[in-house]
């Protein structure tokens, strides 16, 4: 009898030691292994570059490292945006996006939202509190209160953009010449509604403010790009796209359906974004929406963000290759209308990270670009849209 305790407690303190390990390895592994960087030689910074970056207000649409088990506070040696390299990179304002759902299997041509759900098994790996296990909306609370923390913890250098006053603020002290990024709480999808929405009230007292609608799944308000069918707004998808127009917030029309682009675009009046994704023209693939609807979005005084991952891209990620992917951007939508959204931190390879935005600055230089184009596309286009939709 004792042998045999003996031997159950050598077994129970192995399955404690092993998920010990699980707990502490397997996350850090699995970022690494979804958010690389290439290795790469420095990119070339000329002088001019340089002078020229450090006077532009430098604004980003969509990144997900809320989603991953990370100091944000702290520079990483994984991943592709903290504070600090955002600081090193001249970015002044970051939307920080919630990601909480996506479909095992996930793919740009077809999902079901039936599919085993990997932010359940990463909530759990990671040891986000138990209530995000299995509510989305609990989800999107919890990565807008890790992004306050991170704001708490470095006593100014982060500062959370919920209103105009906000923002104005953060460009004051950068202007003053202070080390700090304004950071913006977002949604990859309003699934955390969860068909609810009074939930909506409570995504926006956490801080949320731009508002995607789809992420690679149809949900309760329409159709995905990446979804079953072409579909449109439901019902429900109509009265919340209704709210978030009356709302000081910005519609992200990112990941939707072509018909809930359409949708959207006849039931509202104010600037519709698409937060991160490439030119059709330049990438023909379904993930990037047909030039015709890319200008419509722009019409309404929105803007395009520009992705950094080869998907979008069809060529070369590096600032290089980004560049000619601006270029035809603006040449499809105008220069008022393109807007960088990286989707760093979101499950995507890329070439540089945040901290080397310099380098971008450069390769539009090089190709022509006269500086007041580069200061739209690198921020002002941005800061256009948060002004005209911030209260």
């Amino acid at each position: 009898m004792r042998i045999l305790v003996r031997g159950l407690l050598g077994l129970l303190l192995l399955a404690v030691i092993g998920l010990a390990g699980f707990f502490t390895f397997a996350p850090a592994y699995v970022e690494a292994q979804r958010n690389p960087v290439i290795p790469h030689d420095p990119y070339p910074v000329s002088d001019a570059a340089r002078a020229l970056h450090d006077s532009l207000v430098v604004g980003d649409w969509h990144a997900d490292p809320l989603l991953w088990k990370r100091d944000l506070s702290k520079r990483g040696t994984r991943g592709q945006v903290d504070i600090p390299r955002l600081i090193e990179g001249g970015v002044a304002v970051q939307v920080f996006t919630a990601v909480t759902k996506s479909p095992a299997g996930q793919n740009y041509e077809e999902n079901s939202a039936e599919a085993f759900d990997n932010i359940t098994l990463l909530a759990f790996g990671q040891l986000w509190p138990m209530r995000t296990w299995t509510s989305i909306y609990e989800r999107a609370i919890y990565q807008a209160e890790k992004l306050h923390r991170f704001e708490a913890r470095l006593d100014g250098t982060l500062r959370i953009i919920k209103s105009r006053a906000d923002l104005d603020a953060v460009l004051a002290a950068r202007a003053a010449g202070q080390d700090v990024v304004g950071g913006i709480l977002g949604v990859e999808g309003l699934h955390p509604l969860e068909g609810d929405m009074a939930k909506l009230d409570g995504l926006y007292a956490a801080g949320h403010r731009v508002f995607g609608l789809q992420h690679f799944f149809d949900n309760a308000l329409g159709g995905s790009l990446h979804g079953i069918g072409n579909k449109g707004l439901t019902e429900f998808g109509r009265q919340v796209v209704a709210e978030l127009a009356r709302r000081p917030v910005i519609i992200d029309v990112a990941h939707s359906s072509p018909q809930v682009v359409e949708d959207v675009l006849a039931l509202t009046d104010v600037p519709i974004v698409l937060s991160h994704s490439g030119i059709h023209s330049h990438c023909p693939v379904k993930r990037n929406l047909t030039d015709d609807l890319m200008r419509r979005v722009a019409a309404t005084g929105g803007v395009i963000g520009m992705g950094y991952w080869a998907d979008v891209v069809c060529g070369p990620i590096t600032p290089d290759g980004i560049a000619d992917m601006i270029l035809a951007a603006i040449d499809a939508v105008g220069e008022d209308h393109v807007s960088l959204g990286s989707d760093f931190d979101g499950s995507v390879e890329t070439a540089f990270d945040t901290s080397e935005l310099p380098a971008l600055t450069h390769a539009l230089l090089q190709k022509g670009l006269s500086e007041a184009q580069i200061a739209k596309v690198m921020g002002g286009n941005m800061l256009r849209v948060l002004r005209a939709r911030l209260e």
